[in-house]
């Protein structure tokens, strides 16, 4: 449906180099990088509004031109909703809804609107014009936009970054069901893979311009290749064992009875409430700090056995 083809852009210097992959019809992908990587400016460039240095942008056979080549730059199958947000200030929330939809049916068009109010909770705040709103709330109304648009292709910029926890679920909840009934395509740049792991089918981990690995959630959050890769999905445990480097999750332990090769005497530091379950902290003889989850406090434990996730397995 979407193809990336070995595409590079530059300002002065390059900000990304012979980027590829695809995106499936009804597919969700997730873009994870710290900030500055050139998530950003990839996503400007998948919609055709910036012009790509060397390679292709191809969505359903035919090329994305970028403003060189249009007189108003964009795809309008694609739409992207990134920090700049685009509203209409001097509109109101309802009417910045309305605009995008004006070749609907009156009914239908209303429906619509009032979902998405209710959708992004500013039903309450329909009268309001956009320039009142706070930070969260335009990019809320941004976000309502470019769904009621109804594209094939939707590319968020670090859609959740104002949302709190609940709002979080209830649009991730609505976009995964836009991918099941319409099949939207979505691409979801982030700095927090963690906000990303229970909606992406695949993830693409991007630093310095470029991809290092693409694999899925699963794969990012137990299959650890690097520190660096593995904090953007969460709190990662690196131990020194037998001159190798030993990475794993929190949950990735057995308490020890009798010692193993991958067994580690521990010190215990401390434990905090954490809901579902309890924080325990604990130090190595090599002073490593380690995070472990577990159900109680575990302040007598002295041993515990890294056991890693098989992958394959939790994918049943």
């Amino acid at each position: 449906m979407l193809e990336i083809k070995s595409i590079s852009f530059a300002y002065k210097e390059p900000v990304f180099e012979n980027i590829s992959f695809s995106v499936d019809r009804g597919e969700i992908i997730g873009i994870v990088g710290n900030s500055g990587a050139g998530k950003t400016t990839l996503l400007k460039s998948i919609a055709g509004l910036l012009d790509v240095k060397s390679g292709e942008i191809i969505f359903e056979n035919e090329l994305v031109r970028g403003p060189a080549y249009n007189l108003v730059p964009g795809h309008e199958e694609i739409k992207l909703v990134n920090q700049d947000f685009g509203l209409d200030l001097y509109h109101t929330v309802k009417e910045n809804i309305r605009e995008k939809i004006l070749h609907l049916p009156r009914k239908e068009r209303d429906e619509m609107v009032e979902e998405l109010l209710d959708l992004i909770e500013l039903d309450h705040l329909s009268d309001q014009k956009a320039i009142l709103l706070s930070g969260g709330e335009q990019q809320r109304l941004a976000l309502a936009r470019a769904l009621a648009g109804e594209p094939k292709v939707l590319l968020l910029d670090e859609p959740f970054v104002h949302l709190d926890g609940r709002l979080r679920m209830k649009i991730s909840s609505y976009l995964l069901e836009l991918k099941k009934v319409r099949e939207m395509s979505l691409i979801l740049v982030s700095h927090d893979g963690s906000e990303i792991l229970s909606l992406a089918d695949r993830i693409i981990h991007f630093s310095a311009g470029k991809v290092n690995r693409i694999g899925s959630p699963m794969e990012f959050y137990y299959d650890l290749t690097s520190v660096e890769e593995a904090e953007l999905f969460g709190i990662v445990n690196a131990v020194q064992i037998n001159g190798k480097e030993i990475l794993f999750r929190p949950t990735e332990f057995e308490l020890s009875v009798t010692s193993d090769e991958n067994s580690i005497t521990v010190k215990f530091l401390g434990s905090q409430f954490a809901g579902p379950y309890i924080i325990n902290y604990f130090e190595t003889k090599k002073k490593e700090k380690i995070v472990l989850f577990h159900n109680e406090s575990l302040h007598e434990e002295k041993e515990i056995i890294i056991k890693k996730r098989n992958t394959t397995s939790l994918l049943g």
